[in-house]
């Protein structure tokens, strides 16, 4: 999607856009199966985008293998690129990962991850649109 291309403002053009499930995760705050992303073991350089709206979301670079069964990044491309807010659920106090541009649910980022920022950015492959590096 380019980015001059509008938003959808209901939830019946969401449905349109998405599929049944990229609309559970992104607008319902739905998770996917874990060990169930196409994107889970890509190593490739490039860009994870949004899949709602195409916002730049992860670089490649900052992917990392964290045994959890979904896609994994370090830190977003940009501080920009990304909002959190607290999720008290039912799995108790996390931290919400929202696309900043469109509102998508990504998944949520945790404190355990690697060295040099200690996070665990912890991502639904369905949220995610992967850009292959030229």
């Amino acid at each position: 999607m380019s980015e001059q291309e509008r938003l959808p403002e209901t939830e019946a053009e969401w449905r349109e856009r998405l599929t049944d499930d990229e609309y559970h995760i992104l607008r319902e705050a739905g998770t996917e199966p874990r060990n169930t992303s196409d994107l889970l073991h890509v190593e490739a350089d490039g860009t994870f985008r949004c899949a709602g709206c195409g916002q730049e979301l992860f670089e490649s670079d900052a992917k990392f293998e964290s045994g959890t069964g979904w896609p994994s990044f370090l830190e977003p491309a940009a501080e920009a690129a990304v909002d959190t807010q607290p999720d008290d659920g039912l799995l108790g106090a996390r931290t919400e990962v929202l696309c900043r541009n469109c509102g998508g649910h990504l998944g949520h980022v945790f404190d355990d991850g690697p060295q040099p920022t200690g996070l665990r950015y912890c991502i639904n492959g369905l949220a995610l649109d992967f850009d292959p590096g030229e």
